[in-house]
């Protein structure tokens, strides 16, 4: 058994990689050729590679949620109880503002100003409730996925489990990020966010959008495949 504060380090360090991995190849491919908007399939396999990578070292530790997302939707089903969840989302907040800080100090200004470290942002017109149903939707996929590859007859976490997240990570990016940046975690919008300087706009859509996303995708999960599976 892990104790608390190993679990909660192991959700500082699993959120502060995919930041620190995800923003930075944002930073990194707006640096290199000199636009506003960054590559959008190297900057979605990056989070993605971040998340498959550390839920791989990190999963046996803390569950590896790295989203207060997951956390929520592990909270709603009943998996952990409010003061656990509360101090595994102070942790992934802790890791996302940590890592771009730290991108803000080591990069070269012309690296993260133009995209301000990757705060989420809503393009130009369009409607904050299309923005919070894409997040939600993304995010519920990516929580669905979680679930069913961590949960059940899955004794203990698996790479291929933390490839399946990965990917279905990157793949709701791939969809979003021209739209809303595409945080799908509301630790991966603050931290940017606060580093940067931005002013906090469309909360709504990187706090509501997500957690919604997680909260029913983690009640569903239950709802549809694990209580069935009891049952029989």
């Amino acid at each position: 058994m892990y104790t608390t504060s190993q679990k909660l380090t192991a959700e500082f360090l699993g959120t502060f990689a995919l930041v620190f991995f995800g923003e930075g190849a944002a930073c990194a491919v707006q640096y290199i050729h000199g636009a506003l908007d960054a590559n959008l399939l190297i900057v979605a396999l990056a989070h993605g590679l971040a998340i498959a990578a550390f839920f791989a070292a990190l999963a046996r530790v803390s569950g590896a949620h790295f989203n207060p997302a997951i956390t929520i939707g592990a909270w709603a089903t009943k998996r952990m109880n409010t003061v656990e969840a509360a101090m595994f989302w102070v942790a992934q907040f802790a890791g996302a503002i940590a890592a771009a800080y730290l991108l803000r100090a080591v990069l070269p200004e012309e690296a993260w100003r133009n995209v301000a470290l990757g705060a989420p942002v809503l393009v130009r017109d369009f409607p904050k409730w299309a923005g919070m149903a894409l997040e939600a939707t993304a995010t519920f996929f990516v929580v669905f996925v979680f679930f069913a590859t961590t949960s059940d007859e899955h004794e203990s976490p698996t790479a291929s489990a933390g490839l399946a997240i990965g990917a279905t990570y990157a793949a709701g990016i791939l969809v979003a990020l021209p739209f809303t940046t595409g945080a799908l975690n509301p630790a991966r919008a603050v931290g940017p966010w606060l580093a940067s300087g931005m002013h906090l706009a469309n909360q709504g859509v990187y706090w509501v959008g997500p957690l919604a996303g997680g909260f029913l995708a983690g009640l569903l999960y239950d709802s549809l495949y694990l209580t069935k599976k009891i049952a029989d």
